[in-house]
């Protein structure tokens, strides 16, 4: 089923955070858009403000300054239209995997019987159907984060918001799964922001790859990837060339915080 992707503005978002002795800048004057429809990566060191940035697109962070949209309305709590994976993957040890795919829909009140007809359809796309019994724990590691994604997509999200959804797996089990990724988001439509630490991976699944300062975090670029979706894009040479110029742009912010030219001082 496909969906109509939700547009997303940043202008001129800082986000502070005080922890009882000093305020602490997590990120600083962040300004892109994402058009409907869009995939982009979020990569930069780590603590730049990547998560945090996520966070406020999905509705559970408010911006210190500045203002971020969906649809152009302002964020201000959970959109139902918004499916988030964070980082742990969120997966309920005590819920069923079919229990764990339906989750966000019994949040948001669906009937149980749509529910669960959506749960299935969902695990049936990522390959799990006939799993529904078992238990997180009775997954392997890339299962689980198979999990994690039908439990989105079950949702029908416009917006697909995931924090380093596959950073604890092996690299074919990795690859494999960002083809999942690519595949469901030719399929659906639906915006996708990824934050992650791999180049490689951030080149592989972002149209445009957003690249952040260290902290207090900003974007120092907003580079473009065309080839991004091409047949065999992953062993091309185009796609080293553009991992090559993505971690020169890495490289050169992280000169400009050695010298103190990024400290937000």
């Amino acid at each position: 089923m496909q969906t109509q992707g939700a547009h997303i503005d940043f202008s001129h978002v800082s986000v502070e955070f005080d922890d009882g002795a000093e305020l602490l800048t997590a990120c600083r004057d962040v300004t892109f858009a994402v058009q409907p429809g869009q995939a982009i990566a979020l990569i930069g060191p780590s603590g730049c403000g990547k998560s945090t940035t996520l966070r406020m697109a999905c509705g559970l962070l408010t911006p210190s300054e500045g203002s971020v949209l969906v649809n152009g309305q302002p964020v201000g709590k959970p959109r139902q239209e918004t499916a988030f994976i964070p980082q742990d993957l969120g997966l309920f040890p005590w819920k069923t995997v079919l229990q764990n795919a339906a989750l966000g829909l019994d949040i948001r009140k669906v009937p149980k019987a749509e529910a669960r007809e959506r749960a299935q359809s969902a695990l049936q796309q990522v390959d799990l159907a006939g799993f529904e019994r078992s238990y997180p724990k009775e997954l392997s590691g890339g299962m689980r984060q198979r999990l994690a994604l039908a439990r989105a997509l079950a949702m029908r999200a416009d917006l697909l918001l995931m924090d380093e959804p596959l950073s604890a797996i092996d690299a074919l089990l990795r690859e494999s799964l960002q083809d999942t990724l690519l595949d469901l988001w030719r399929e659906r439509k639906h915006t996708q922001m990824l934050v992650t630490h791999s180049i490689e991976e951030a080149v592989y699944l972002g149209q445009r790859i957003i690249v952040f300062s260290a902290r207090p975090g900003t974007v120092i670029a907003d580079i473009p990837n065309p080839g991004m979706g091409d047949a065999d894009w992953r062993d091309s040479l185009a796609f080293a060339e553009k991992c090559l110029e993505v971690r020169r742009v890495l490289a050169s912010g992280s000169s400009q915080w050695a010298d103190g030219e990024g400290d937000g001082r």
